[in-house]
């Protein structure tokens, strides 16, 4: 496709461009024809050998090939960056490294691998990036040996518990009426990898006895058998011009209502039972993504450059911050398509448009990855009952507003190009009651919608809702008082906890022995039952271990305000957390569930008894980081076993004390559980530390839930997905098992291109989560996500989306700094928006131009990556306790997009002066919007008082010379002195002022799941350094200042 055939609009509002030659003041370089070559994928994770000597850091000269090596193979430890010396801007002298892996740029992995010599270095082991990792990647869990595995095969998507499914599947072109085999044709079987980078594919996992899984969902997203022969297969992909030859009748856009955002979604589709209307006449709607090309050819406008490809010299322009949120780019698609396109916060790509061939995304050195937020609480979500569930024949796609229709009774998959027929009853539409119109049907209006699913999607009937809680009662647990604010808060919300009347609950608590409670209908009080031989564990009597909780509420009542009472003077402080997990996944084995775990100490008895691995002393080392991975396998082989049977494991980590949170957290992460951490937990001591864990408890508690879940994502034929990021374990290739699923988890996925998408004009992703509501009922969530395809460099940096790649990035980091070593992390984040720059310095722009030159759309991506090089979990020279590093990583795989954010960059107001100029009006509420704030020293004011949104955390910095009216209004204080050094909560006062900043306040934590702490400090605070750790753009002991990475960078990019 040439740059003249396709225009395109940079969002509804947005100025116009187009993919060919752009005028004043910067020239845009077309791409030239050897983009089209087949290139292995561009990795910018990918560690570099020693420099040859010279001054700077990075390698100018030609990227040298590599052998194929294992992503997760470990590194020896480096030195980390050291900082360069201050001075005036013309001597900024670059960090000098001795580390053998400063960089990470990639070459073509299929060229010869050059002789060690003099004139030629070796590459340290790639970090995957945007390609399907290299063969022979062994498995990988860190410190511990690799699980036992059976050997692993190529095999097709379709899973069910028999052990023959070792056995290597027909190719993805052949397709079988039945069984109803996925064999998907957008993402060919590659070699098997490491369980360690969540990839490992073809073979059913066992539990640890080596017994097989019998409750495996896997194979039902495929959906029921299909019965009768398919319809002829159309040859190939749509040609640019395949709208043309098709005098047909794809879904009619023009009459769709708004986006399905939260705030739009219709509501709840039911069939109705009303007489069919008669027939209207079918009309030829307005164009689909197939013919996008003719749609898009009137939008161009040849001279104006888009305000994302607006050159921003980064040397110069400070104030780079938007007014507000940063607001992620829209595709470039006709108006029809965008408005009724996946909305950006439940499913967005970090290109907003997809490149036609790897070669040119390699060119680009941007990464190609999807972010979702799958299960997230939506205002309004459409709900279809049908007992047909339309889907595609070959790839089993669900029908969606992106699919062609041929004629009435005719669609094409936009996935796969298979033409299917029309099922009778799809032709009714229950919303119109009207026949004959089967386009205007909710599921082809709506990019997010959920069905619920008839038999044929389950394998069992569908499991009751099931909570184990498993209490630490050991003397340090209950010396921290946390056994009294679960049992309140269980007692508050026990009638919210979601279910229905199959609901059942159960309770273990544990020191150096096991106890269970009978809670068994007709007794006149619970049961303990002691179990001390922990190297065995039993269940005593298992039939009244689990409970219905409606049958037997006034017990489990009575249990919850006895058990603080009854371990209040134990003097026991062993701990046997993993015979305990083992019980609870022996109680909950046959039925699946949720198991809640609160935990307070290193466990010290049993399988699973963890010795402290951490030095205090190296807490601000500025080497590289040890003991980041599991110190046993124990606690990930037991989650694999839970995954096997649909329970997941949920750690709530409330200690002083280094907990190993490396180790522990693997019971969370591979059976799809959350992981909460509360440090210095103290009922008397940390009373703002208990605030947030009773507000977290009760959202806990009460949340949506989904049990025996699985997901899977599609792609367009020509992409394929290699690598996933978040909590899950991977059952098959590309199928995710989700024993619980929750509206708070985050998931990501990295992208390749495997053929060329020339005659594509859009792509699209589906991602479905087949699960069973708290109420019994299987549903399946489905969204659907399109975008164009583009020929050159330059419309692929228009439509990046800078948030999204720092999200993928990092969580790309936190695997190799587990899998590698942190400064190898450090040096490839680093190089990211080195790489990034100089190649649209070098590609996109044609006259060369002096200092840091970025799109407008990325003018961000230097300050994200600096701010990640600052975040817990990467930064080195700041004392940081082991655990709190490991769980800022944990988040930074788990949680969504928009929280991660602020964790990673942080949000700074100005509160003294607030007004309601131009503030929200939210349900009847008026909520200020003041400006954020660049994080520097330099942008606070002794005068004034400061709010900073930290994610997890809010800071309200008061100046010394803080305005009175501020400290009485609003503080409550009549002065500066009176602040106290503690204080965690604003007054409730009568006061405009008052009002306006806890409305504030309160519209942020409404923004987030979790519950903020709030710290009012001042300058003898002791969180005022925490305070200032935040300030990302100010120079430290151990990091480089904003304004001197952008030299350093600048450095890099103008060799």
């Amino acid at each position: 496709m040439s740059s003249t055939d396709f225009s395109s609009q940079n969002g509804a509002g947005g100025p116009p461009y187009a993919n060919g030659p752009f005028q004043n003041p910067v020239v845009l370089q077309p791409p030239g024809p050897d983009y089209m070559a087949h290139q292995t994928p561009y990795n910018p994770m990918q560690a570099k050998g020693p420099l040859p000597p010279g001054p700077g850091l990075y390698n100018s000269g030609p990227y040298q090939p590599i052998p194929p090596v294992s992503s997760n193979q470990a590194l020896p430890s480096q030195p980390m960056l050291k900082r360069p010396p201050m001075g005036p801007q013309h001597s900024m002298t670059p960090p000098q490294s001795a580390s053998p892996n400063p960089g990470f740029r990639i070459p073509p992995a299929h060229a010869t691998p050059p002789p060690a010599s003099a004139n030629n270095y070796q590459h340290a082991p790639a970090w995957q990036y945007g390609g399907t990792p290299p063969m022979g990647a062994p498995p990988s869990m860190g410190a511990p040996p690799p699980m036992a595995m059976p050997p692993l095969r190529p095999v097709g998507n379709h899973m069910t518990s028999s052990p023959s499914l070792a056995t290597p599947q027909a190719s993805s072109a052949e397709y079988r009426a039945t069984p109803p085999v996925f064999h998907n044709a957008m993402q060919p079987l590659g070699p098997p990898t490491s369980l360690q980078g969540y990839t490992q594919q073809g073979h059913m996992p066992t539990p640890g006895n080596g017994a097989q899984v019998p409750n495996s969902f896997d194979h039902l997203e495929m959906g029921p058998k299909m019965a009768g022969p398919l319809p002829p297969q159309q040859p190939g992909p749509p040609t640019r011009h395949m709208g043309l030859s098709y005098p047909s009748l794809p879904p009619g856009y023009t009459n769709t209502s708004a986006p399905p955002t939260a705030a739009t979604m219709q509501h709840p589709v039911q069939p109705s039972t009303q007489p069919y209307s008669h027939p209207q006449p079918y009309q030829q709607p307005s164009a689909g993504p197939a013919q996008l090309s003719p749609s898009l050819s009137g939008l161009s406008l040849q001279s104006q450059t888009p305000e994302a490809l607006r050159v921003v010299n980064l040397l110069q322009e400070r104030n780079l911050l938007p007014l507000g949120p940063v607001t992620p780019p829209t595709p470039c698609l006709p108006q029809d398509l965008q408005k009724i396109n996946c909305h950006p916060e439940v499913f967005r790509s970090t290109l907003t448009s997809i490149p036609q061939t790897q070669s040119l995304l390699n060119k680009a050195k941007l990464p190609l990855g999807l972010l979702l937020h799958p299960f997230k609480d939506l205002s309004q979500l459409p709900v279809v009952t049908s007992s047909t569930i339309v889907r595609c024949r070959s790839c089993r796609t669900y029908i969606n507003p992106f699919v062609t229709f041929l004629d009435q009774r005719r669609w094409k998959c936009n996935l796969c190009y298979r033409v299917n027929d029309v099922p009778e009853e799809f032709m009714y539409n229950p919303v119109s009651r009207s026949y004959g119109e089967p386009h205007k049907r909710p599921e082809v209006q709506n990019a997010t919608l959920e069905f619920i699913a008839p038999s044929e999607y389950m394998l069992r009937p569908p499991q009751p809702a099931v909570y184990l809680i498993v209490l630490d009662v050991s003397h340090n647990a209950v010396e921290t008082g946390y056994l009294d604010v679960v049992c309140q808060s269980l007692l508050e919300n026990i009638n919210a906890l979601p279910g229905d009347s199959r609901t059942k609950i159960g309770f273990i608590t544990f020191d150096s022995t096991i106890h269970f409670y009978n809670l068994q209908e007709g007794l006149s009080q619970p049961q303990m039952l002691i179990v001390s031989d922990i190297e065995d564990i039993f269940l005593p009597t298992p039939d009244s271990l689990l409970v219905n909780l409606n049958e037997c509420k006034e017990l489990v009542q009575d249990l919850l305000r006895s058990l603080p009472q009854m371990f209040g003077k134990t003097m026991e402080t062993q701990c046997a957390l993993g015979p305990a997990l083992q019980a609870a996944f022996k109680l909950l084995s046959a039925t699946g569930g949720r198991v809640s775990v609160f935990q307070t100490q290193l466990p010290s008895l049993g399988v699973g008894a963890l010795k402290s691995r951490e030095d205090p002393n190296q807490r601000a080392s500025a080497k590289d980081i040890q003991h980041l991975s599991p110190a046993t396998d124990f606690y990930k082989k037991l989650a694999l076993d839970c995954s096997g049977q649909q329970v997941a494991v949920d750690l709530f980590l409330l200690s002083s004390q280094y907990c190993d949170l490396a180790s522990l957290g693997c019971i969370s992460r591979y059976s799809a559980g959350s992981v909460y951490y509360y440090p210095s937990y103290h009922q008397q001591h940390n009373p703002a530390g208990v605030e947030c864990f009773q507000k977290d408890l009760k959202r806990y508690l009460t949340r949506k839930i989904g049990f025996e879940a699985v997901m899977r994502i599609r792609c367009s034929k020509g992409l394929s997905i290699h690598t996933f990021h978040g909590n899950f374990f991977v059952r098959s290739t590309d199928l995710l098992s989700l024993p619980n699923v929750n509206p708070d988890a985050g998931f990501a996925v990295q992208m390749s291109i495997e053929e060329n998408l020339v005659d594509m004009q859009s792509v699209s992703f589906q991602a479905a989560l087949l699960y069973t509501s708290s109420k019994g009922e299987r549903r399946i969530r489905v969204h659907t996500m399109c975008l164009p395809v583009v020929n050159s460099l330059s419309d692929i940096f228009a439509g990046a989306d800078v948030q999204a790649i720092t999200c993928l990035l990092a969580s790309m980091a936190v695997d190799r700094s587990v899998t590698a070593s942190l400064s190898d992390a450090r040096d490839a984040m680093t190089n990211a928006s080195i790489d990034s720059l100089t190649s649209f310095r070098t590609s996109v722009l044609t006259i060369q131009q002096p200092g840091l030159l970025a799109p407008a759309c990325l003018r961000l991506f230097p300050l994200y990556i600096l701010a990640l090089l600052k975040q817990k979990a990467f930064r080195t020279g700041t004392s940081t306790r082991l655990d709190d590093r490991v769980f800022a990583m944990c988040q930074l795989k788990y949680q969504p997009l928009a929280y991660v954010m602020l964790m990673i960059h942080p949000a700074l107001y100005r509160v003294d002066d607030l007004t309601d100029e131009g503030a929200l009006n939210v349900s009847e509420r008026t909520i200020p919007q003041p400006r954020v704030q660049q994080l520097s020293v330099e942008k606070l004011s002794r005068d004034g008082a400061f709010l900073m949104d930290a994610g997890s955390v809010i800071y309200v910095w008061i100046g010394r010379n803080c305005n009175p009216n501020f400290l009485t209004q609003v503080l409550g204080l009549p002065n500066y002195a009176a602040v106290p050094l503690n204080m965690n909560m604003l007054p409730e006062l009568d006061t405009a002022e008052s009002q306006r900043t806890r409305a504030f306040i309160g519209w942020l934590r409404e923004q987030r799941p979790f519950f903020p702490i709030l710290h009012v400090i001042r300058d003898e605070s002791p969180l005022k350094a925490s305070f200032l750790q935040n300030m990302i753009e100010d120079r430290t002991e151990s990091a480089l200042s904003y304004y001197e990475f952008l030299l350093h960078i600048q450095q890099q990019v103008s060799k």
